[in-house]
């Protein structure tokens, strides 16, 4: 992964914070970067196997397209391999196919489909309790009440240090079962 690649995908992430009234020396740095190019076509994460270091995975679920490829950029530089997906639904589906490999899922709350990402956590949470469970909302500023326990909540935008955190807490230390 090129910083140029982290460094597109920081520039769109940061696009919304510039139309919300950043100030104008960090928008002319934004602006600096180049914009991506449209996403790759991806091949179906359940049939390939991405591959890692450690054999462990990442699940990225988020709906916008443009913060999914930031996150998956970001984990990408660590020992897990990454898929990713915009619905609580992929995700479920990619979890019972290779739940046993998924170390780490970082959902937004709002995501397309069905199901939000507070209820795919609880979801995991139960099916698999060892997968370390990260939780992220630009709506809310707080923890969702009915969040599952043994989740993490960090309220967006989040700092791309929080997300290697979890993903370096997933790689050395199982999550906990929490009674």
């Amino acid at each position: 992964m090129s910083l140029d690649r982290i460094g597109q995908a920081l520039a769109s992430f940061y696009d919304d914070l510039i139309a919300e009234g950043v100030p104008e020396h960090l928008a002319a740095l934004v602006r600096q970067v180049r914009q991506p190019e449209p996403a790759p076509v991806v091949p179906n994460p359940i049939a390939g196997k991405p591959t890692s270091k450690s054999g462990k995975l990442a699940l990225v679920v988020e709906d916008d397209a443009t913060t999914r490829a930031l996150a998956e950029a970001l984990l990408e530089e660590t020992e897990l391999g990454v898929v990713g997906c915009d619905s609580a639904e992929a995700a479920i589906e990619i979890m019972r196919t290779r739940g046993g490999d998924v170390s780490l899922v970082f959902a937004d709350v709002h995501l397309s489909g069905v199901m939000d990402g507070v209820q795919l956590a609880s979801a995991i949470a139960l099916l698999w309790p060892m997968t370390r469970l990260v939780v992220t909302s630009g709506q809310r500023t707080q923890r969702p009440g009915s969040l599952a326990p043994q989740a993490v909540f960090i309220p967006k935008p989040w700092r791309p240090m929080d997300l290697l955190g979890e993903a370096e807490r997933a790689c050395a230390e199982p999550q906990p079962i929490l009674p």
